[in-house]
């Protein structure tokens, strides 16, 4: 893996996050009346989101004997096939894919209560799969010291 490209996706992400919890409402009214606050969480949730694909695709593309999935999703699973991330994760993830797609290509049928949910209770998703990033950044420096 290309060490300094994942470092710089991974603060992206964290920047992400951090911008979802400073602005994340106190309720689902609160978001469903604030279209500025609608737009600065769902942009950096599908941000988040495909910043974690793209780190996920780079992740497999480093892998010998690992096929190229073919979806997005599917990145998290070859992940998971390979013990990098557990299922669990991988299954969160693999979900978070599907918002993105409903945010990016369907975004006037957002369901806001999801995306509550999502900002108060699943960026921790988001979060995991970044520490799942650097623990592997840091097994494998340590395999080539």
């Amino acid at each position: 893996m290309d060490r300094l490209l994942i470092e710089e996706k991974l603060e992206s992400l964290r920047r992400c996050l951090s911008r979802i919890e400073e602005k994340c409402p106190s309720s689902v009214d609160e978001l469903e009346s604030d279209v500025d606050l609608q737009d600065i969480i769902t942009l950096n949730l599908t941000r988040a989101v495909q910043l974690s694909v793209d780190i996920a695709a780079h992740w497999v593309a480093s892998c010998d004997d690992l096929p190229a999935p073919g979806t997005m999703g599917g990145m998290f699973d070859a992940l998971v096939q390979k013990g990098f991330i557990d299922k669990e994760t991988g299954a969160r993830m693999r979900a978070s894919v599907g918002f993105r797609n409903v945010a990016v290509h369907n975004y006037e049928s957002i369901d806001w209560r999801i995306v509550f949910a999502i900002c108060t209770t699943h960026t921790r998703d988001l979060a995991d799969f970044a520490k799942a990033v650097d623990r592997a950044l840091t097994e494998s420096e340590k395999r080539t010291q």
